[in-house]
């Protein structure tokens, strides 16, 4: 199964990640603000946007926000939920904007899924001479033992990842390493506690494209799974918000 069928994945589940995923940080989202200037009179390009989880934190500092997203289903949410933002179809490998049209770049839960070496020419293009980019991830804490058995359940449904992804640094850090367009990245990372119960623990498991990808049957045991791991009550689920940060390099 190719990457393109699980990064497409969500549009059969666009209504249950706009309920079932959580925002990002506050923290990380003030640190990248200041670092790569998101605030009022500043244009800001979100990209990979879904539902528009990050994008409506973005338009909450001030930020002239417009969003792309390749998926009719999640952009629909999006529009629904944040009318602030200007949503437009499009990829990171084919953004719809001019050249130098954008003071920054935003993808949040999303990068990974890109092209990278042509998503970070298009994105070095719509930005202005020295413009930031920002890179945002919620990840599972799997010292945690329920989100731990989570991630087990999920592994045998996620895509094969290179090598690379596997043993040594994403591939998305590999191509803005060695790209010549950026400037060395930053890494934050922010806790960050979601307060949640098994009904939105399941809610925001089979929102994710390893879920959506299985066969109905192992859907049905991961819920259950996730369930009797839950225990049905209340719980906190602690998570990081990994945050990069960099800069393009004028050409």
């Amino acid at each position: 199964m190719s990457d393109d069928a699980y990064r497409l994945s969500f549009e059969t589940a666009a209504e249950r990640y706009e309920c079932g995923r959580p925002l990002y940080a506050g923290g990380a989202v003030a640190w990248l603000a200041k670092r790569i200037g998101i605030g009022p009179g500043r244009r800001v390009l979100d990209l990979g946007a879904g539902t528009g989880k990050l994008t409506r934190q973005l338009v909450a500092v001030g930020a002239d926000v417009v969003a792309v997203e390749p998926g009719a289903a999640m952009r629909a949410q999006l529009e629904r939920v944040v009318p602030g933002a200007e949503a437009l179809a499009g990829s990171a490998e084919e953004i719809p904007l001019p050249d130098a049209s954008v003071d920054a770049v935003t993808a949040g839960q999303a990068a990974h899924w890109f092209r990278h070496d042509e998503a970070f020419r298009e994105i070095h293009r719509v930005l202005r001479p020295c413009g930031g980019v920002g890179l945002l991830w919620n990840e599972w804490d799997e010292d945690d033992p329920l989100q731990l058995e989570i991630k087990q359940a999920l592994a045998p449904f996620r895509p094969p990842r290179p090598e690379i992804d596997r043993d040594g640094p994403p591939a998305w850090r590999v191509s803005v390493d060695a790209s010549p367009l950026f400037g060395p990245v930053e890494e934050r990372r922010f806790p960050h506690v979601v307060h949640t119960d098994a009904d939105g623990i399941v809610e925001w498991v089979s929102s994710t494209s390893p879920f959506i990808m299985a066969a109905p049957e192992d859907q049905a045991s991961i819920e259950a799974l996730v369930r009797e791991a839950a225990r049905g009550g209340p719980c906190d689920l602690v998570l990081a918000t990994r945050t990069f940060a960099f800069d393009a390099v004028a050409s």
